[in-house]
């Protein structure tokens, strides 16, 4: 059985009269007008009440006031006391403890406590002014929800939005479609996100980004905090230096701004351009901490590298921007073209003004292997300590001091093996072109000969400490990745792929979002 609608109660006014002709069926009320309806309070400086349709219309400073939360303040109005909805008009305001909404025409349904307008609407809360050209007020909920363009102003950021819902009590924001924040540190853009304006924190989804002056951070999430400037992103990662033209990419970065540090890990990888050709970085784990000027990429635990005519693989990657030092750090391998290197400890040294390789030092048991062009033999050159030289990123020279000893296939002109060199002595230096030895000459206490290939057995055409290991040789950017994170990253992908076809799905912001700091101290010193 419908229940019947609560009658609207005339509490008081100055004067009271009828007049059929000029309002028909109506009671006209005037001065100090107050009326009652189902805990409501109406005041105004005139009013028609319609009895028969349970009808209110109010003139002159209206004001509603509900309970002791709501006030709704405005120069017209019209109540509805069968369907409890009131209609506002003319420098309308409503206010709330938390809040003060401000339009031309407002709507109220008090049944579903819901207010909504299509005229333009200021709403101010504390440090945050927000103006719509419509928007919808969810009373019990505290809750805004914007459908057209909505602009929220506060003292560090703004944000633009075609659809947020913002609710009140928590400074919670939920936004969906293009949306921006902007602000003096960086700019924020997301299709899907969340934002706390009284914590300062941030979750962002579906097409997200934030862009700093000098770097822009792209993910499939997001999470960012304003108080520190601090961002982490996770799956398909992207960091780009938009000063140098870098980028890094792996499937979770911690980015640390006010230190110029960052942290990224699975299937890492830093992308830097060297005289027109990318160098290719990964480790477990990377570290760039620094200015661009003085910046250190440290990438550890089996970290490699490739490049078009090089390659290189050890325990941990140490590149210093300021001192153009790489260093190739626990059991280093390097490959230039076809040569292999190894030693306990290599240098890699950049020309700071041609921004290209300039010298190579590989320290302590230092070995030099290449296949024989024709054969199956390897030519070896071993010593105590190595150091080459390039020009234009090639290795041309290089010289081999201390204990030197060497296995060399002599070819003639026609490719003809004409014997195999064995010898030992202080110095050795070696011209390369590209792939081949072109010179070799040998300096002081020079002891060995020039053996037919008959005459030098299989088991003395290896040096002591031989290991050939050309099956490991990186050939293209992708072989730095090793087998587990290439499954890891297959099953990332696949994940966001099917994350992206959820158009629809609402925005729901993890426990672990809003307790991300008390997780991630992110307010710990970075190793430098």
């Amino acid at each position: 059985m419908a229940q019947s609608s609560k009658k609207i109660v005339i509490e008081y006014s100055d004067f009271a009269d009828v007049n059929q002709t000029e309002i028909p069926d109506a009671l006209l009320l005037s001065g100090n007008v107050r009326i009652n309806h189902d805990g409501a309070i109406l005041t105004c400086n005139k009013a028609y009440y319609f009895q028969k349709e349970n009808y209110v219309k109010a003139f002159g400073n209206v004001q509603i006031v509900q309970g002791d939360t709501l006030y709704m303040n405005s120069k017209y109005a019209e109540y509805n006391g069968n369907i409890k909805q009131a209609y506002a008009t003319g420098n309308v305001v409503m206010r709330s403890p938390e809040m003060t909404l401000a339009t031309d025409t407002l709507n109220f349904d008090r049944k579903n406590q819901q207010a909504y307008y299509n005229t333009n609407g200021t709403i101010t809360n504390k440090d945050n002014v927000l103006k719509s050209k419509s928007g919808r007020y969810y009373a019990a909920e505290k809750k805004f929800q914007f459908l057209t363009a909505v602009t929220i102003k506060n003292p560090k950021y703004v944000v633009k939005s075609n659809h947020l819902d913002y609710y009140n009590n928590s400074g919670h924001s939920y936004l969906f479609g293009p949306s921006t924040i902007t602000s003096d540190q960086n700019f924020i853009y997301t299709e899907k996100g969340f934002y706390d304006s009284k914590k300062n924190i941030g979750h962002f989804l579906r097409k997200s980004y934030i862009k700093y002056k000098d770097r822009l951070i792209e993910g499939d999430s997001l999470y960012y905090n304003r108080t520190k400037d601090f961002a982490s992103a996770t799956n398909n990662v992207k960091i780009t230096d938009t000063i140098n033209k870098g980028i890094i990419k792996g499937h979770y970065a911690e980015i640390y701004k006010q230190k110029d540090s960052m942290f990224v890990t699975k299937r890492a990888v830093a992308i830097n351009l060297v005289d027109k050709d990318s160098v290719y970085i990964h480790g477990k784990r990377l570290l760039i901490t620094g200015k661009p000027e003085n910046r250190i990429v440290r990438a550890y635990t089996n970290a490699r590298f490739f490049k078009t005519d090089m390659s290189g693989k050890c325990d941990s990657i140490h590149s210093n921007q300021k001192t153009k030092l790489t260093q190739l750090i626990g059991k280093p391998i390097l490959w230039n073209f076809d040569n292999q290197m190894t030693g306990d400890v290599m240098h890699l040294i950049g020309n700071d003004t041609t921004q290209k390789l300039d010298s190579l030092k590989v320290l302590n048991n230092a070995f030099l292997v290449s296949k024989d062009t024709l054969g199956t033999g390897f030519n070896q050159v071993k010593g105590q300590n190595l150091f080459g030289k390039f020009k234009d990123n090639k290795l041309y020279e290089v010289d081999i001091i201390k204990n030197t000893e060497v296995i060399y296939y002599l070819r003639n002109d026609a490719h003809e093996l004409i014997g195999i060199n064995k010898n030992v002595s202080s110095k050795i230096n070696l011209t390369l072109d590209g792939n081949t030895i072109d010179t070799m000459t040998f300096y002081t206490n020079v002891d060995g000969d020039i053996y037919p290939e008959k005459d030098l057995p299989e088991n003395a055409r290896k040096l002591r400490g031989f290991i050939y290991r050309g099956e490991e040789r990186m050939k293209t950017k992708d072989d730095i990745f090793p087998p587990e994170e290439n499954e890891l990253n297959d099953k990332i992908i696949k994940e966001s792929e099917a994350e992206m076809k959820k158009e629809n799905v609402p925005m729901k912001v993890r426990k672990e979002t809003l307790d991300y700091d008390k997780n991630n101290p992110v307010s710990k010193p970075v190793v430098k």
